[in-house]
């Protein structure tokens, strides 16, 4: 199966289920930024339960702007904020310390593009997973494709749907119970090397 998807903020258990169990990946980088979207946010399971992490973009004077084009707002310590609540939420957890020092350099860094920042957060995610894919970028914008599954309708993070994935161990279970389809760092960071079986076992059946 042939995919097109939109590179997000370490993207949830719905983007990367679909990712894991496709044959050949497409970026979407050639459409619009959007805001309240998963571009330049995710969520991860804090002690108070499903907690945002959003980078903060500088919005042009246009009415519309391409993703690609798209800078990060440095001014504001966001990735000292991002690391210091992954910090809090998974130190505990039973793979951070595993995954720790390939991800933390990803926040010593102040990336200039939201969505090169994304890819390159992706492809660290792929080493931890250990998970080989074919990939490549679109060239221009298609409302419709026919040659592959359109999995771009995952980007909208207020249109969300959910889906019947199964439960894994969350650090704060006990206090909130399972939350679903967080940032793919909550299922690396308690799942550990077993994250690949859960996504490709993985089917996105809505509830």
């Amino acid at each position: 199966m042939n995919v097109v998807i939109h590179p997000t903020y370490f993207p949830n258990i719905a983007h990367f289920v679909a990712i894991a169990n496709a044959k050949h990946v497409v970026f979407e980088v050639d459409d619009n930024f959007l805001k309240q979207t998963y571009r330049n946010r995710t969520y991860i399971y804090g002690a108070n339960g499903k907690l945002a992490l959003n980078i903060p973009v500088i919005h042009s004077q246009k009415n519309r702007q391409k993703y690609r084009d798209v800078k990060i707002f440095n001014e504001e310590n966001w990735q000292s904020l991002h690391w210091k609540s992954l910090l809090s939420a998974y130190r505990t957890s039973p793979f951070f310390e595993y995954y720790e020092d390939e991800l933390q350099p990803l926040f010593n860094t102040k990336p200039e593009h939201a969505l090169d920042f994304n890819l390159k957060c992706f492809q660290v995610i792929c080493d931890c997973l250990q998970l080989e894919l074919n990939t490549s970028k679109t060239k221009t914008f298609q409302k419709l494709v026919e040659d592959r599954t359109d999995y771009r309708h995952l980007v909208n993070a207020k249109k969300e749907v959910s889906y019947k994935f199964e439960t894994y161990t969350q650090v704060f279970n006990s206090k909130h119970g399972f939350i679903p389809n967080l940032s793919i760092l909550d299922l690396l960071f308690n799942e550990g090397p077993n994250a690949l079986n859960y996504l490709e076992s993985q089917t996105l059946i809505q509830l």
